[in-house]
Parts: C-alpha cells; structure tokens; sequence
C-alpha cells in the first residue's frame, strides 16, 4: 500500500509539506481502506506514517513541460480547524517520475483516470490511499534501480496464495518437498518451484517469474546449492517475504545467520515436525499482511 498526495504546486523541495482540507483527505480511497486507516474519521497517523508515499502536483496539459511525481514518505500530520498540514521527505535515490508515467501504470496502482466522470486521481488536490505494492512496480519499469539484464522482472501481480520453493533439483529432496506442499495447504495456500512449470526458454526466467509472483519464497538451504543462494539473493533484492529452511547449521551462510531459519532432519520424524512449523510461519505472514 501507499499514499498519494496531490498537490497545487510542483515538489521540488527534499523536504517540505502540504496543505490539504479535511473533504480532500482519502478522496479516490476505497471505502474499507477509509475505515482501515482512519476508523471513526479519526485518522490512524501511525499507520499512515508507515507507507511509502508519492507526491505530485495535478497533471497539465502542457505536454512540453511535464508534471513530476516524486517518492518518499510522509513524516508528521498536524490537524487544523479545517485543513491538515502534512510535512514530507524525498527519497533522493528515487528520480522524478512523470505523472504521464503513472496514469499509465494505473492498473496496477489502482488509480482514477476519470473514468467515472469526476477529476480523478491526477486531477485534484487530494490524498488518497492506495492497495498497491508500489515499489514493486516501480522497480518492474526500472525506476529508481537499474534493470537486470540477465533475466526480466515480469509484471504479473503477486499472487497471495502463491508461495515459490527454491531448492536443489534433486530426487533426495523430493520428501522434503512434499513436506512443503502439505505445510502450505495446512495454511491455505499452494506451493510451487521451477521444474513445476516451462513457460519460458531459460530456467532462470522461470525462476525469477516464481519470485515475483509469490507472497512468500521458501528458501531450502541445505547442501549449500550454490543456485539457491543465488536465488535467496534474488528473493532479498525484490523484498519478498522469506523463509529458510536447513537441515545443518553449516548450511546456513555467514551473511544469512543474523536471519532466523528452520532446522529439520529429512526423516519422517524431522518432515512431520516441519510441516507446522512451516504452516505457522506461513499463517503468521499471511495475518501480518491483512493487518
């Protein structure tokens, strides 16, 4: 999720803030993100502090000076008798983005194009909330990172039932992963890795499409498989949620001990007691994402 605030003039400052009237705030919100962050029309400032956040001014129509849109976040709302004041801070890793970018990205960022007759998200002063990983499409179009050029981040949304395993290609790990797939049925989810699916020439595509689309990537450690820490590497930089798992302690990088995995034996006694634990983790980042 994040917010977008529209302005009446052009960010250009690192730092600054915006003045809003109370019957702008949440305008092109949907009705239960309203609720959600501001319940009883109080607005949960917390909650709101915490999202990243877009700023703009209204897009014009003078096509040879275009409007510009710039990330970072918003750092304290002071409520005035009928205004708010909304104080900011730029990334400034992120460059500027053109509005006329963002309307075209409106389907995934789940803005108002005027469709329904009214001005729409670009269209006037407001702040609205929106439920879209931001980032995730930023990045997707290559801003404010450069894009791989070994694979291609696909555009897909996430799919929140959809959890990725990556692990050795080996018939020794074939229990483990079943094992797997009944921890993320136990949480009412399915579970899927590369040989599963060829839907592109180069397995790496289809690696990096498993990534992308899942809510959360289980990363089997053991062995220390040289592609799965290239392929926890990936699950990093995109900022998926993720789970390690190992049979040794050994297996478990320098770099990855400060992060918490779960220990298992690859007997029946040791997958049985796996299988819940991987559920619960699934369940708990499940409600930590609905929260």
């Amino acid at each position: 999720m994040f917010n977008f605030l529209v302005g009446g003039l052009e960010i250009t400052e690192p730092r600054g803030s915006l003045t809003l009237g109370h019957d702008r705030v949440f305008l092109y919100t949907d009705p239960d993100l309203k609720q959600r962050f501001a319940p009883n029309r109080v607005l949960d400032e917390a909650a709101l502090l915490g999202l990243p956040t877009v700023f703009t001014n209204e897009s014009g129509w003078d096509r040879e000076r275009p409007v510009l849109a710039r990330v970072g976040k918003v750092t304290k709302v002071r409520r005035g008798a009928t205004n708010y004041i909304v104080e900011y801070t730029l990334d400034a890793d992120i460059p500027p983005i053109p509005n006329s970018l963002l309307e075209r990205l409106a389907p995934q960022l789940h803005f108002d194009l005027n469709t329904k007759g009214g001005f729409g998200d670009f269209g006037t002063n407001h702040w609205a909330v929106k439920d879209a990983d931001l980032f995730r499409v930023l990045f997707t179009e290559g801003i404010g990172r450069v894009k791989p050029n070994v694979f291609t981040l696909p555009k897909e949304p996430a799919r929140h039932d959809l959890v990725s395993v990556m692990m050795p290609f080996d018939a020794g790990f074939k229990r483990v992963y079943g094992a797997l797939q009944q921890a993320a049925a136990d949480a009412g989810m399915h579970c899927s890795r590369a040989d599963d699916i060829w839907d592109h020439d180069t397995i790496i595509q289809d690696v990096v499409k498993l990534i992308s689309t899942a809510t959360v990537v289980i990363c089997d450690l053991s062995g220390k498989n040289a592609n799965v820490f290239y392929e926890a590497g990936i699950v990093h930089t995109l900022g998926k949620e993720v789970i390690l798992i190992a049979q040794h302690e050994s297996d478990v990088p320098f770099d990855l001990r400060h992060i918490r995995y779960i220990r298992y034996l690859p007997n029946d006694e040791g997958l049985a007691t796996l299988v819940p634990k991987v559920a619960d983790r699934l369940r708990e980042l499940a409600n930590r994402r609905v929260s």
